[in-house]
């Protein structure tokens, strides 16, 4: 059947890229200004860092301070940032004004290049570029759709639930053994819910998981949308998960590692995280549960010695640090379940409860403890 065509950019979308064209020019035109005027062109970029970092205690996100730093050109220690700053402002201008979208690797490609007469190259790496984009977002106070930029897809999901993309309807109760490949940009001119009969988002940690509830069908099973996001999740899938939260109504639900890393994911799908913090209020879910796997689960599964993965000393210090989050700090729950795993002296994944059996964890574990409600919030 033939793709329906894309639609011409809609009215808000145009007013939306012309804003964010103006934000551009009169960032560049500061520079401009204060070049012509004798004094030395420099730019106030916010800092992305914890002490710039505020935890909201009511809104249960972390929000950016008002902290910023300057990026002086005549400068040694930035004067190459001010210069990749500049490059990725204008590649970003010709995006929208070309109405086209590029990966944050193609922007890092289309800035690459040799300065003329000297064997130094504006960008070596993307780990270099990806920051920078970034600070743009954070400077220009617009999004990384409204600059027209993508990351790599990652994640899928699946379950009872419709969705409109571009213009496409997409069945998620339909899409085999691969579910629908999350993008990166998930707002709602993009993705629209057509209609949906689920009453709560499953999202588990990794792909090799999600593998098996989607095979055993837990989504049907139990009436609900199922979600990985290959790890840390990425921006596109919080963006979505908070959605499917917001404007549906639904709990989200994570079933990650017992582990410091385990933790943090919940940490950075509940409240945010430190270098994004600037978009938190679209990220980050406060409602959002733990459900497991915890560390009581090695005694009342039964489960096998062989599944103990030895806490190293850099677990044992990202453990503590994470204890001391503000919104960890005053939680009991929390508290508990931390100084379990260091007394435990060990990690467990999710997959090792497929020493129980191959579909224990889809087929017994979730839904004993979504029946009794057994979570941590």
């Amino acid at each position: 059947m033939a793709r329906k065509k894309t639609a011409a950019p809609s009215r808000s979308l145009k007013e939306r890229d012309a804003a964010t064209t103006k934000k551009i020019v009169d960032l560049v035109s500061g520079v401009a200004k204060s070049s012509l005027a004798g004094r030395e062109p420099k730019l106030e970029i916010p800092t992305r860092t914890k002490s710039n970092t505020i935890w909201n205690r009511k809104r249960g996100i972390l929000e950016m301070g008002p902290g910023t730093a300057e990026r002086p050109l005549f400068d040694l220690k930035t004067a190459k940032q001010f210069m990749q700053t500049m490059l990725h402002a204008s590649t970003i201008k010709d995006l929208i004004a070309a109405q086209k979208t590029s990966s944050l690797r193609g922007v890092f490609y289309k800035a690459k290049h040799t300065v003329a007469g000297t064997k130094e190259n504006t960008f070596d790496v993307q780990d270099e570029s990806d920051p920078i984009l970034e600070d743009l977002e954070v400077a220009l106070g617009a999004l990384r759709e409204e600059l027209h930029v993508f990351a790599e897809n990652r994640g899928s999901m699946v379950g009872n639930i419709t969705i409109v993309d571009k213009g496409d309807e997409i069945d998620c109760r339909r899409m085999g053994s691969g579910g629908y490949a999350l993008p990166s940009i998930v707002e709602p001119d993009v993705i629209q819910f057509k209609k949906c009969e689920a009453k709560f988002v499953l999202h588990v940690e990794k792909g090799t998981v999600w593998n098996r509830f989607n095979e055993d069908r837990f989504w049907e099973k139990n009436n609900c949308i199922l979600t990985h996001g290959a790890g840390q999740p990425p921006r596109g899938c919080r963006r979505l998960l908070q959605r499917l939260n917001q404007e549906l109504g639904l709990p989200i639900i994570c079933v990650l590692d017992n582990d410091p890393w385990g933790h943090y994911i919940y940490s950075v799908i509940k409240q945010g995280s430190i270098s994004l913090a600037f978009e938190s209020t679209r990220l980050a879910i406060p409602e959002a549960k733990f459900l497991g796997i915890r560390a009581k689960d090695f005694r009342e599964c039964g489960l096998d010695d062989a599944v103990k993965i030895d806490l190293t000393e850099n677990d044992v210090k990202r453990a503590r640090e994470i204890a001391a989050y503000p919104w960890f700090a005053g939680h009991k729950g929390w508290q508990k379940e931390i100084d379990a795993l260091l007394s435990n002296g060990f990690k467990m994944e999710v997959e090792s409860l497929i020493t129980k059996d191959i579909s224990y964890v889809s087929e017994t574990y979730v839904p004993e403890r979504l029946r009794k409600k057994d979570w941590l919030d």
